[in-house]
């Protein structure tokens, strides 16, 4: 049998391999360290682990945190099983959790506690975790100020991006895994968005791209595209996700009667294929709205 034969068969093991074992082989030896710890094996191993018997959702209450199945034909979770968190994250009298998770990626998150405002990368299934460095000396993530997504780049390399807003001025800073080093990048906005009447969510990554509320991510660069025609009266809350590589905006809005509308975001693509490889494209973008509810 071919070496090559070999790897693949190794490979197509290992990605069906539970996350726990995958991370206890790690140590067998240097070279399945080394393939393992790979964004193209942790893609692989994520996509054969989504299918509805898998999927399994966090859940971080005040005072517990655990992991549960999801029940898609009765559309809730099932008996959980409790989860430590392996970093500080307890109030001064140690009976609330302060975590928030901010972003996610291939079943690794970035969650920030609340109160020392420190950002960590974390994996809850094997819990080995990183607490980031900080890219400033003082006055790290504020949640009403802030935003945080993740991405891979095309040399694979898993970067963490960091968007401060501070007394009227805006600062995007880039988290790289393997450097384990932030960097710059420069972005200027309208003053409008520099105020706090405007709020970022937390960052996607979508077919190549990382989305943030108004902006998305190619080669580190940004550009703008329009949101859906949301009602601009009321309570107005926004949630973005990746369904299937599509971006799906969810919008609440309402006073006492909150309704749901679900948008997904289809692209056009006129000259080129536009995604974090490098080609240049020019895309229209456009909304299609599902049937909303009243919740």
């Amino acid at each position: 049998m071919s070496e090559l034969s070999t790897k693949m068969i190794v490979f197509g093991i290992l990605t069906r391999m539970p996350p726990k074992a995958v991370g206890r082989f790690k140590s067998v030896c240097k070279t399945w360290n080394s393939l393992l710890s790979r964004n193209a094996f942790v893609r692989e191993h994520c996509s054969r682990s989504a299918i509805p018997s898998n999927q399994k959702v966090l859940i971080i209450e005040l005072q517990t945190s655990s992991i549960h199945p999801i029940n898609f034909e009765t559309h809730a979770y099932e008996p959980g099983t409790s989860i430590t968190i392996p970093f500080f994250h307890l109030s001064d009298d140690n009976r609330f959790n302060l975590v928030s998770i901010l972003s996610h990626l291939n079943g690794l998150l970035c969650v920030c506690n609340r109160v020392t405002s420190d950002l960590f990368l974390w994996n809850p299934v094997t819990t080995s975790f990183k607490r980031l460095p900080h890219p400033y000396s003082n006055d790290f993530y504020k949640g009403t100020l802030d935003a945080v997504g993740m991405y891979t780049d095309t040399h694979d390399d898993l970067k963490v991006m960091y968007i401060r807003r501070r007394d009227a001025t805006l600062a995007v800073n880039v988290y790289s895994r393997s450097d384990e080093s932030w960097r710059n990048i420069p972005l200027t906005l309208h003053a409008d968005y520099l105020t706090t009447r405007f709020c970022w969510s937390s960052g996607t990554l979508c077919g190549g791209k990382f989305i943030s509320l108004l902006m998305r991510q190619l080669l580190e660069e940004f550009e703008m595209f329009d949101l859906p025609p949301i009602p601009n009266h009321g309570i107005v809350f926004i949630s973005l996700v990746n369904a299937q590589d599509e971006l799906v905006m969810f919008a609440a809005s309402g006073h006492r009667a909150m309704k749901i509308d679900m948008w997904i975001l289809t692209e056009e693509i006129r000259f080129g294929a536009g995604d974090l490889s490098g080609t240049q494209s020019l895309a229209v973008s456009r909304w299609l709205q599902e049937k909303g509810n009243a919740v």
